[in-house]
C-alpha cells in the first residue's frame, strides 16, 4: 500500500506534516506532481492521493477538483474527498449543498438577473451582507447599508464586476498586523504592491461578475466560532472581530480555551459533515437573535499554524480529549483506514 502526496512548499500547507508522519510511522509514500500530464498513470501503484490544494493557485483553480473527482470515479481514495471539496471557495455552491439537507444556515438570496436583483432590492431590510462567491479572510466580504449601496453593487456585479480579491482591504488587515508586530515590513510592502499588480490567479480567472450573492446580517456578535471535523473528531476556535468591524474570518484575534466554544456548533457540524459523508469540512458558526448558531459557510482548508495552540478535541459521542493534536496526522490514519476498509 502506498499513498500518494502531492507537495506544496508554501508555509501552513499540510503536505510537510503528512510527509513527516509518514516517516516517523514507516508508512510508504511517494511524492507525486499534480500538475503532470501523467498523473493519473504516476498513481498506478498508489492506492490514495493526499493534495492540500489551493482556492488562490491558477493551477490548482483549473485542475484539482477535476483531478480528484477523475481519480475517485476510477476508485482511487482521496484527500480530501469529493464530497468535501467540489464546492470549496464557492460560497453560492455551499448555499445550495446546505439548503438541500436542511442545514442551519445564515438565510442567503443569489440572482443572476440585474432587472430581479434591483427589484429585490428595493424590497427587503438592511443591512445585508455582500458576499462574492470566493475569497478566505473576509477580504471579499461588505456591509451593504442602504438601498443606495445595494444598487451600486449589483450594477457593478451585472457590469465590469469586481476583482477576485479586495486588495484595499487585504492591505490594511496586513498594516493591522504589523501594528500589532505579527508580520514584518517586507510582508506589509508586498500587501501593497498587490493594490496595483493583479496575480496569476486573477488574471487566469478574471473579474467575478453575473450574479450577486448577499447574506442577512445577523447584529450583536463579536466572534465566530470555527469548528473543524476530520473524520471522528472535531477541534475549534473563537476568532474575535476587527476593531469597529463585523467581520472575524482573518482578524488573527483567536481564542482557544474550550469554554468559549458552544457544544452546539460541534453537534451540529459532525451532523452536516456525516449527512454529506465529507472526510474534512470546517465550519463557521455566528449566533441568531434567539442565540441559535447558524452556519455561515463551510470549507475543507485552513491554515495549520493557527490551530496548533488548540488544547484538545471532541470525538463524535461530544466527549473531550484534553491533549494536543496534529489534525494532519488523522487525515493520513483516516485516508489509511478507508483504503483497508475497501480491500
Amino acid at each position: 500500500m502506498i499513498l500518494a502526496i502531492h507537495k506544496t512548499d508554501i508555509k501552513g500547507y499540510f503536505s510537510d506534516r503528512w510527509i513527516e508522519y509518514c516517516k516517523v510511522n514507516n508508512i510508504p509514500y511517494k511524492i507525486v506532481n499534480c500538475y503532470s500530464n501523467t498523473i493519473i498513470q504516476d498513481l498506478n501503484d498508489c492506492d490514495g492521493l493526499m493534495w492540500h490544494f489551493s482556492h488562490a493557485h491558477p493551477i490548482d483553480y483549473q485542475i484539482a477538483i477535476n483531478i480528484l473527482t477523475s481519480l475517485e470515479a476510477g476508485g482511487k481514495k482521496v484527500f480530501p474527498n469529493v464530497n468535501s471539496c467540489w464546492h470549496f471557495d464557492d460560497k453560492v455552491s455551499q448555499k445550495y449543498l446546505l439548503e438541500s439537507i436542511n442545514a442551519p444556515i445564515i438565510k442567503s438570496w443569489v440572482y443572476y438577473s440585474k432587472k430581479e436583483a434591483l427589484e429585490i432590492m428595493s424590497k427587503i431590510s438592511y443591512p445585508k451582507v455582500f458576499k462574492l462567491k470566493g475569497g478566505a479572510g473576509s477580504a471579499n466580504v461588505k456591509l451593504i447599508k442602504n438601498k443606495n449601496e445595494a444598487d451600486k453593487y449589483v450594477c457593478r456585479a451585472f457590469g465590469r464586476g469586481f476583482r477576485q480579491f479586495d486588495r484595499l482591504t487585504l492591505f490594511k488587515d496586513t498594516f493591522t498586523k504589523f501594528r500589532r508586530r505579527e508580520i514584518k515590513i517586507k510582508n506589509l510592502i508586498l500587501e501593497f504592491g498587490k493594490i496595483f499588480v493583479k496575480s496569476d490567479y486573477e488574471k487566469v480567472k478574471g473579474n467575478e461578475s453575473g450574479y450577486i450573492y448577499f447574506q442577512d446580517f445577523i447584529p450583536n456578535n463579536d466572534s465566530d466560532v470555527r469548528i473543524i471535523v476530520i473524520g471522528d473528531r472535531a477541534f475549534a476556535i473563537k476568532r474575535m472581530v476587527r476593531e469597529n468591524d463585523f467581520r472575524a474570518s482573518g482578524s488573527g484575534l483567536i481564542l482557544y480555551d474550550r469554554k468559549h466554544i458552544d457544544e452546539r456548533c460541534v453537534q451540529i457540524a459532525f451532523n452536516t459533515s456525516e449527512k454529506l459523508q465529507s472526510n474534512c469540512l470546517t465550519f463557521d458558526f455566528l449566533f441568531d437573535e434567539n442565540n441559535q448558531p447558524l452556519i455561515a459557510e463551510i470549507s475543507y482548508g485552513f491554515f495549520q499554524g493557527a490551530y496548533d495552540d488548540c488544547t484538545g478535541y471532541w470525538d463524535k459521542n461530544l466527549k473531550w480529549h484534553d491533549e494536543k493534536f496534529i489534525p494532519q496526522n488523522w487525515m493520513v490514519d483516516d485516508l489509511l483506514a478507508e483504503i483497508n476498509l475497501k480491500k
